[in-house]
Order: structure tokens, then sequence, then C-alpha cells
């Protein structure tokens, strides 16, 4: 069986997530405008399968639906159901929980993500 190497213009797995995740970036941290308190219900098309509701009163309830938000929401997602100072505080312990791709996209966009980082090292 003969191999088939990759085009010489083709991009990386990696580049293609890394690009994915960044078109859905917000444009600033402040549109994320989502809920700060009770309980959030995640549509089908961010979470399709297991736990749908979340407690964001809960900490451990609140950093799952963040951690599947930033993972699978579409820009209209985050902006719906992250809040900024909510992102803002639990940064530290977040980025320890979700995909390099994913942090490294976040932090290159917003530099108090990555002061947030740098401050809990």
């Amino acid at each position: 069986m003969a191999l088939v190497s990759p085009l010489p213009d083709e991009p990386s797995a990696a580049e293609v997530l890394r690009a994915r995740y960044t078109s859905r970036l917000p444009e600033h941290l402040t549109d994320l405008a989502g809920p700060a308190h009770g309980t959030v219900a995640l549509p089908l098309h961010v979470v399709w399968s297991g736990l749908r509701s979340f407690d964001l009163d809960r900490p451990r309830s609140r950093m799952s639906l963040y951690r599947t938000v930033l993972a699978e929401g579409q820009r209209e997602d985050l902006t719906a159901f992250l809040h900024s100072d909510l992102l803002l505080a639990q940064w530290p312990v977040l980025r320890t929980l979700i995909s390099r791709t994913i942090r490294d996209v976040w932090e290159s966009r917003f530099t108090d993500l990555a002061a947030r980082a740098s401050i809990a090292a």
C-alpha cells in the first residue's frame, strides 16, 4: 500500500484547529456577557450527550460549563454563555483543564488572560 503524503501547501491538523478556535473568539473579553449566577442549559449543538444543565453558583459545575463552551461553542455561544469576570477569575485553573490549542489561542488574543496565567504560575 502506498503512503499518501500531504500536499506542500496543505495546513497541518494543528493549524486547522488553531484557525477554527481563533475564528470563534469574541473581539473583546467584555463581549462575554453571559450569566454570572443561576442555572444554564446548553443547547444540543454545544453539548450533545451527557449533562446539559449547569449551576453557575457551584464552582465545579461552572468550570464544566466553561470547559464545554470553550471547546465546542461557536462565537455566539461564547458571548451568550460565558461571563468575562468569571472567565478571568477561574482562568488560572481553567487553563489547565482545556486543550493547549484553546489555551494558546485565548491567551494570545487576550493579554488579561495571559497575565492571570503568569500570576498563578
